[in-house]
């Protein structure tokens, strides 16, 4: 081998001569090309929490305090939408409430809206939510 094809093969420009098998592209492509490689993160998210066999739900829950915040939990990460009115609670727990929410539906890449005086929707990642 000559001087030059040296350099350029230690600089990486020359031919690799030394793989004895090829690679085979083939399976990446179909690998790329599957519905999970395509989809969102919202959708994604969406297959992880709901049920294909069940409906959607709309939960009304009106918590009285903080302490009512996992059951919010745990139907929102269900894939439920859940209304939240907080009406009835004090400021203080109602902001913290709300600030519960929201986190929960950032963590679950779902969506908080403001629908009325202290009375939020909280809608999962496959809920679209439409105004007119």
């Amino acid at each position: 081998m000559g001087a030059v094809r040296k350099v350029a093969t230690y600089l990486g420009l020359g031919a690799d001569e030394h793989y004895d098998e090829s690679y085979d592209y083939e399976d990446d492509v179909e690998n790329e090309e599957s519905e999970e490689w395509h989809a969102s993160a919202s959708e994604r998210a969406a297959r992880r929490w709901r049920s294909i066999a069940e409906p959607s739900r709309i939960v009304m829950l009106t918590p009285r305090k903080y302490n009512d915040a996992p059951t919010i939990g745990r139907h929102f990460r269900e894939g439920q939408a859940v209304i939240m009115d907080v009406n009835g609670m004090s400021t203080a727990e109602a902001t913290r409430m709300v600030d519960f929410a929201a986190g929960l539906a950032y963590g679950c890449d779902g969506r908080i809206e403001r629908i009325a005086e202290k009375v939020f929707l909280l809608a999962p990642a496959d809920v679209e939510i439409t105004t007119g």
